[in-house]
């Protein structure tokens, strides 16, 4: 679980690099192994026998499984936790965002917390006459770990872009909102800024760049970086993904209700203003419209 955590941060944020400090993450493994010295690794001939004999009820097993567990726990939520960051922090800053990233970490997560329950369950049952339900249990985590790492395999095959990364030192809004509002900023100068943030997209269009962030728009616009994320995510009330993507999808609707470009098929269209999938383009509409691209452009 150490090294699950710390891959999921190098996933995650492009700057992450290894350091002494995470050798703190062995201190688990090191308890847990220094508690096995003296009748496992120092022990020799009968009295190791006797121990593996009775491994299961031994008070050391006890300890090491306990410290296993509180491992796993420890850092499975851990790990929600950095994918719940990275989720908000992503949607507040790009647009086109790697949310497939976020749904495919949380879905290993999940199915490596449904592997350790099952596996945990299956330690008790050890303890229990149920010898059969212990084998398939065992059978059971075995396949589903098997299964979890063909498809991390495949999926990483399948999706390269999956492996898009944030700075780590990217804030969500709310982390910083609350100074920027103390600042003597009117509510004429906000509504002074939204406008001039809607002019300029409308009329420049920025959001046709697929790969548009929040720090390229701000640089366009002439805001500061936080002042636009708190102009959008809070005075707006939308994620800058949102906010991005509902004139791309305005944008795309007008070319599928022009009768003239009755020739330029959906694919064309989500290309043609800033989409770069098609999964994130039909997502997006529908949420603006309720409709699918080709029923819309068919009423």
């Amino acid at each position: 679980m150490p090294l699950f955590y710390l891959y999921v941060n190098a996933v995650c944020y492009s700057d992450f690099t290894l350091n002494r400090q995470h050798l703190l993450h062995l201190i688990p493994f090191i308890v847990a192994n220094l508690i096995l010295v003296p009748r496992v690794y120092l022990a020799e001939g009968t009295a190791k026998e006797d121990f593996f004999t009775a491994m299961w009820s031994s008070p050391e097993m006890f300890v090491y499984q306990l410290i296993g567990e509180l491992q796993f726990f420890f850092y499975i939520v851990g790990v929600f936790i950095i994918l719940k960051k990275y989720k908000k922090i992503y949607l507040e800053n790009y647009t086109n965002p790697n949310t497939l990233l976020y749904k495919w970490l949380f879905q290993l997560t999940i199915i490596f917390l449904f592997i350790h329950i099952c596996i945990i369950f299956k330690n008790i049952i050890r303890y229990t006459t149920y010898n059969d339900l212990f084998i398939w249990l065992h059978i059971l985590a075995g396949t589903s770990f098997l299964l979890a790492a063909c498809w991390f395999i495949l999926k990483a095959l399948n999706y390269p872009e999956l492996f898009r990364r944030i700075d780590s030192t990217l804030q969500p809004t709310k982390d910083f909102a609350d100074n920027l509002e103390a600042e003597n900023k009117t509510d004429e100068t906000k509504n002074i800024q939204i406008e001039q943030l809607k002019n300029f997209i409308v009329e420049k269009e920025p959001f046709l760049e697929p790969s548009l962030t929040i720090q390229e728009l701000a640089h366009q616009v002439e805001i500061p970086v936080r002042e636009l994320s708190v102009l959008i995510n809070h005075h707006l009330n939308q994620h800058f993904f949102d906010f991005v993507n509902e004139y791309r999808v305005k944008k795309a609707m007008t070319i599928l209700k022009d009768a003239s470009k009755k020739e330029i098929t959906v694919l064309e269209i989500l290309y043609e203003v800033g989409f770069n999938s098609k999964s994130s383009f039909h997502t997006s509409f529908k949420k603006y419209t309720n409709q699918t691209p080709t029923a819309f452009r068919n009423t």
